[in-house]
């Protein structure tokens, strides 16, 4: 019994467990059949290395203040971050990698640098 590649529909030679034909048609097979979960992870990263670069130039000193309107015009979407921090007082901390964000009184937020 001869197998086919699942790419392409080619006779495949060789191992027993072989599917593909080719190195080009099983890259060509996973990328088609991975490329939803691909761009979604693709999509998510990008959000988060964008709201990174706004939180990098709004504190270069590692700790400033800064309106809820200046993120916003900066483009910065407060869904995306990658931790949360809670002090013992309560007060919750948003992480963007290691440039993070706590919402204060009057619409601004204070802007901190995790040190590594």
């Amino acid at each position: 019994m001869t197998k086919t590649c699942l790419e392409c529909n080619e006779p495949v030679v060789g191992r027993s467990d072989k599917k593909f034909c080719s190195d080009y048609c099983r890259n060509s097979f996973n990328n088609r059949v991975n490329k939803d979960a691909k761009n979604l992870i693709r999509n998510i990263n990008n959000r988060l290395r964008k709201n990174w670069r706004i939180l990098e130039v709004l504190n270069p000193k590692e700790k400033t203040k800064v309106s809820r309107s200046k993120l916003i015009e900066k483009g910065f979407n407060f869904s995306y971050f990658t931790s949360i921090y809670i002090t013992k007082a309560g007060a919750v901390y948003y992480f963007v990698y290691n440039q993070g964000y706590l919402s204060l009184e009057n619409d601004y937020y204070a802007l901190v640098k995790r040190k590594t």
